[in-house]
This record gives structure tokens, sequence and C-alpha cells, in this order.
């Protein structure tokens, strides 16, 4: 039998221990190239999304300016390509605050406007006091896991420009929008909930953003709504917990409009039912009440969803085991049921990797972006992939 990419996976993912569910026969996908797409190597790339303007522009936007998975020093930071990913302009920051600014979404409503997401947070505050601690108790010397005191001393830098009070109200989910192409951007404005590829647009002119909400209230899982283009944004409906699930361990969803208005929302599962899945939740009245997740027989997390021209819809999604890189899945009936796991990248080192997201080029090829610590850096980088199915 010849190796394709199909058998490759499928005996990868036998030899895991892990039985697909059975589905229809999907396509196959001819990979035309894989390569690294960001340019500052002394920095950590984080959760990317891109997205397709009207005008064939493309935009990925991710988390830079990092040291480290978990660090004090992340921005959101972007770049542009106006021949399909041929080649990238050098990276823009377009948000740096006063703390860790992690996973970003980008889209272009209809109206034209551009919309960034991220969220705030202090991670990074426990390992701080840990290096602390283990400094003050090595005074014979450097100990194995700690850091060089140059860096040490940068992070405590880092975390001392807000007083504790500052930090904490410094927390939030957050969005930049920009009128003129991406020329100048708006102050920060909160969304109620994050995930790291952000909001959708609907045929009815709303924005839709299914995320969970981080740092205030009940932190629920749901969705809520923009009537504006993405000024303002209130609450819509919050998406029910599995019987047997805690909400808490639900994270990072993102949605798509299914040709028949059906609306579907998938999430990053954490429950010991389905531990490391992605669950689905459906919406048929537009967004008012959804279903109750339940499982589609995908492991891999978290997902981004695409509808493409053709109307079958697309899920990619990070795989933290072996073959380690990213798949990607189709469904033809609106995502009822999903066909068998397309392998997009499988050469990973390990599980620091995915967050995946693809757009269709004017030309029918696929091009997703995510982001893998190689094994040449422990600086992780982002790559893309440009993709048919046949």
């Amino acid at each position: 039998m010849p190796h394709t990419r199909r058998t490759f996976l499928r005996t990868s993912l036998a030899a895991a221990g892990f039985a697909p569910f059975a589905r229809a026969a999907a396509p196959e996908i001819k990979l035309l190239d894989t390569r690294v797409i960001s340019q500052q190597p002394e920095y950590y790339c984080g959760w990317p999304t891109v997205a397709r303007r009207a005008n064939g522009e493309l935009w990925v936007s991710w988390s830079g300016g990092r040291e480290a998975h978990v660090c004090p020093f992340g921005q959101v930071v972007a770049m542009t390509s106006t021949d399909s990913g041929a080649t990238w302009t050098y990276p823009r920051v377009l948000l740096d605050s006063a703390t860790d600014d992690r996973d970003s979404g980008v889209l272009e409503t209809a109206k034209g406007t551009l919309l960034v997401t991220t969220f705030t947070s202090l991670a990074y505050e426990p390992l701080l006091a840990n290096q602390t601690a283990m400094t003050e108790l090595s005074a014979a010397g450097w100990q194995k896991g700690q850091m060089k005191p140059e860096q040490l001393a940068a992070w405590k830098a880092a975390h001392a420009r807000l007083s504790d009070a500052d930090r904490k109200a410094e927390l939030g989910q957050w969005l930049i929008r920009s009128t003129d192409g991406g020329k100048t951007w708006s102050t920060r404005l909160p969304t109620i909930v994050n995930s790291p590829h952000g909001p959708i647009q609907l045929r009815d002119g709303r924005l839709l953003y299914a995320g969970k909400e981080l740092w205030t209230g009940d932190k629920r899982i749901g969705v809520s709504e923009s009537t504006d283009d993405g000024a303002t944004w209130k609450w819509l409906s919050e998406i029910p917990t599995r019987s047997g699930d805690a909400a808490k361990e639900y994270h990072e969803l993102h949605a798509v409009e299914a040709a028949n208005g059906t609306l579907i929302a998938q999430i990053r599962n954490h429950n010991a039912a389905n531990k490391g899945e992605t669950l689905q939740s459906e919406s048929a009245d537009s967004g008012k009440t959804w279903s109750e997740p339940h499982s589609i027989g995908v492991w891999g997390l978290p997902s981004h969803l695409l509808r493409l021209r053709d109307d079958r819809l697309l899920m990619t999604y990070g795989h933290r085991r072996k073959p380690f890189g990213n798949q990607a899945r189709l469904s033809t009936d609106h995502g009822k049921t999903w066909g068998e796991a397309l392998l997009i990248s499988g050469d990973g080192i390990g599980g620091d990797l995915g967050y995946p997201s693809t757009v269709e080029l004017a030309d029918g090829t696929l091009l997703s972006v995510w982001y893998e610590r190689m094994k040449e850096s422990d600086k992780a980088v982002l790559r893309q992939a440009r993709w048919r199915l046949s």
C-alpha cells in the first residue's frame, strides 16, 4: 500500500492507542509547502490567528516579544502579506500593556474594520515568586532551574511596572479596532469573554464571540455579541455544562455559522470524560440557546472553524501527542459529523505547539498558521503550511 499522509496518520494513531469513530471517507491533503514565517528568533511566538481581508491581504496576529510560554513580557504583534503568504512584512507591535498580553485573534468585519483580540494574564507570578525564593536560598551559588541574575532582574522590573492593586485591575479580555486598514488602532475595549481566535461575523451583521469569562463573574462559558461593529459587547447566552462536567474545565472556544444557519461552537475540554478532546455545542436560534456539549470523537485542541466557499466546514486543531503537530477534519453535513483526521503537520518534537487557524485563498488553496517550539531553539516560532484538499 502506498505510504500516504493518511496511512501514516492511521498508523500513528493506532500506535498511540486511539481508535477513531467510524466516518465517511475524507479527501487527502496535498501539502504544498511548510515553513517558518516568524522573523525574530530572539522571541518566543505564541497562539496566532490568520485572517484574510476582502481585498486579499492576509493578517497574522500573535503574542510576541515573549521570553517563554509563561513570562511577563507578552505583546500583541501582527504582520501582513499581500502575496498570499509568500512574503510577510516585518512584525509590528499593536498593543503592549504593563503585563503579559497573550493569545491573539484577528478578524475583518463586513464593514472593513479590523478587530484584534487578546487577554491579560498574571500566570507568571508563581514562577517569579519561586525564582525569588530560590535566589534567596542559594547563597552557595546557582542551582539547576534557577534564572540567571540578569534574567530575574528583568522579570522583577517588568513586574514592578504596576502596584499589586493595579496589576489585578489590569486583568481582562480585550479588543482593539482599526477602521483604516490597520494604520491606527483604538484603545482597548472590554469583550466579556475571550478565546484564542476571537469573534466571528454572522450573516445578519452581528458579531458573535464564543468564549469564556476569565477574570470576572462566574467564569461562564457562552457567547457575547456586538451589533455596532465590535465597539461594544453584551452577554447573549450561556452554553450549558454537560452532565458530570465542571464548566471551569471548558476552555478556548471557537464558533462558525453553517450554511443552513446552525451556529456551532467547539470547546477545549479538560473534564475527565473525553479529556483532551474537542466538544461541540450547537444553536438553532441565532445563539439564544445552545445544546449540551457532546463529543465528536476528535482528540486534539483547541480548534479553529471555517466555512469554505463550497459550504463544507473545516476544523483545524493542535495534536499534542504523537504524531505531534496539527490536523484538520471536514464536515459535509453542517457540523453534524466530521470526517477522518487529515495531517497538516506531524513532525513536532513535543506538545508545545498548535493553535492553528486557516484561511481559504483566492485559488482555493488553504493556508494554516500555528506556533511551535522546534528542536533548534527553546523559542517557539510561527509556522505556515499551504495545502489543498485532493
